[in-house]
């Protein structure tokens, strides 16, 4: 869409940059007090919201990728959406520029800013990794993953050598935070469904190895919750590898950093996030390339920009002297006061500071397993599972049902098992902030 095509109507215009659990709860929550009274425009590279927790169920066949995403365009009415790239943004000029999924330049003038861009995939200086591995950050990645998977498994049971097959059927995620833990323990549980149905896999147990420099996984955890959801691994036959991890990656191959040369066709990268390149570009003060921002979530000097999410780096007052962590819980809590402050900047409502006590945390581990410890309460095992679950539904701004029917389904009659051969492995490089590649908000 051109510059031109952007005619105001007196009314105040606010833009948001991305359309994550920040930036989603932001427009969601200024529409709710600003109703007409200003232009909301949402500029995001996808039509939909994408509920990340559940990314590795899709990559292992348990939820249909539809399920988590959640169109922008019905759940949030009265916003103009723009798809679109944004590359630029003068915050002395007040304006946005984008490049739309077709290559067309347009550009549109502000009066208020909410900067919700995200993450990207967190890259370390390991040779090799951003050749052969890949992420884990969106729909194009767990689907790519989902059929590199289903073809590995397949391959191994036509290769006549056993080393190939060893090598095919052998899966390496390197990092065990909550990505990490979750994709090698769904992982694990589909590649023994495929193992049990392919003709030639007689006999053949897939490898899985869940490799962490940290002393533990999950370490984010308190200890009690870690050692279950590593019990739960080891129990299904997952190779915990804590404080080591890949120093080199080749192709067919992963050496480790204890020297271990180990074969294989499948690196899952899930060792982190870091802020999106956009933010730097701003001009803005940074820290850990995040935007500082006030408790009210307001850029210093910048009284017409906000910035909430993994891009913002928002003072945490339940620990001075810290920034509030990249999760979720702080992304869309941020994204809510972000459109309050919003929405009362513009003469409506009274403006709020952030200030948020963490509530707990869910990790998925498939079957009726699962740690959780909502309000800080210890839980594992099936009460676990169910928290959980109930936790993701209660959280979906959509598709609840959807998604409820998909965990009623692979409970029932199992998951399908064929690959679709939709994603391929050029269309999701490990380095998603390459020119082609779009970042992914959040």
């Amino acid at each position: 869409m051109s510059a031109n095509g952007w005619k105001g109507d007196g009314r105040p215009r606010v833009v948001v940059i991305g359309a994550g659990f920040a930036g989603y709860h932001a427009v969601r929550t200024m529409r709710k007090r600003l109703r007409e009274a200003a232009e909301v425009v949402l500029v995001n590279p996808t039509d939909y919201f994408l509920y990340l927790p559940l990314l590795p169920e899709v990559a292992t066949g348990v939820v249909d990728p539809r399920r988590i995403s959640v169109s922008l365009t019905a759940t949030l009415p009265g916003v103009r959406l723009v798809l679109g790239e944004v590359d630029a943004v003068d915050i002395r000029a007040q304006r946005v520029s984008w490049t739309d999924p077709e290559g067309t330049r347009g550009g549109i003038d502000y009066d208020r800013l909410v900067v919700a861009v995200g993450s990207v995939n967190k890259l370390l200086p390991v040779p090799g990794v951003a050749e052969h591995a890949h992420g884990f950050r969106g729909i194009p990645e767990a689907l790519y993953l989902r059929d590199h998977i289903v073809r590995q498994m397949e391959l191994a049971a036509a290769a006549d050598d056993p080393a190939e097959r060893r090598a095919r059927s052998t899966f390496v995620v390197v990092g065990a935070g909550y990505t990490g833990t979750e994709v090698a323990a769904q992982g694990v549980l589909f590649t023994d469904v495929l193992a049990r149905s392919i003709a030639g896999l007689e006999g053949v147990r897939p490898r899985w190895m869940l490799l962490d420099l940290a002393p533990r996984v999950l370490p984010e955890l308190d200890e009690r919750l870690s050692r279950e959801a590593d019990a739960v691994l080891r129990r299904r036959g997952v190779e915990v590898r804590t404080e080591q991890s890949v120093a080199e990656a080749g192709p067919g191959w992963v050496r480790l950093t204890t020297g271990e040369q180990v074969p294989t066709r499948t690196i899952a990268w899930c060792v982190g996030v870091r802020p999106d390149p956009l933010v730097e570009a701003l001009g803005a003060q940074t820290a850990k390339g995040r935007l500082v921002v006030d408790d009210d979530l307001f850029v210093p000097g910048c009284p017409n920009v906000l910035a909430c999410g993994d891009a913002a780096a928002v003072p945490d007052r339940t620990r001075p002297g810290q920034y509030t962590a990249m999760t979720a819980q702080h992304a869309q809590r941020q994204g809510k006061l972000a459109g309050r402050n919003v929405a009362a900047s513009l003469g409506h409502g009274k403006a709020g500071r952030y200030r948020h006590h963490d509530l707990g945390w869910v990790v998925e581990l498939g079957g009726t397993d699962a740690a959780a410890n909502p309000l800080h309460v210890p839980l594992t095992g099936l009460p676990a599972a169910a928290v959980t679950r109930g936790y993701h539904l209660l959280s979906m701004p959509g598709n609840r049902i959807r998604v409820a029917a998909d965990w009623l389904l692979d409970a029932t009659v199992g998951r399908q098992t064929v690959q679709l051969g939709l994603v391929r492995s050029p269309a999701v490089p490990l380095d998603t902030t390459s020119p082609e590649v779009a970042r992914r908000p959040g």
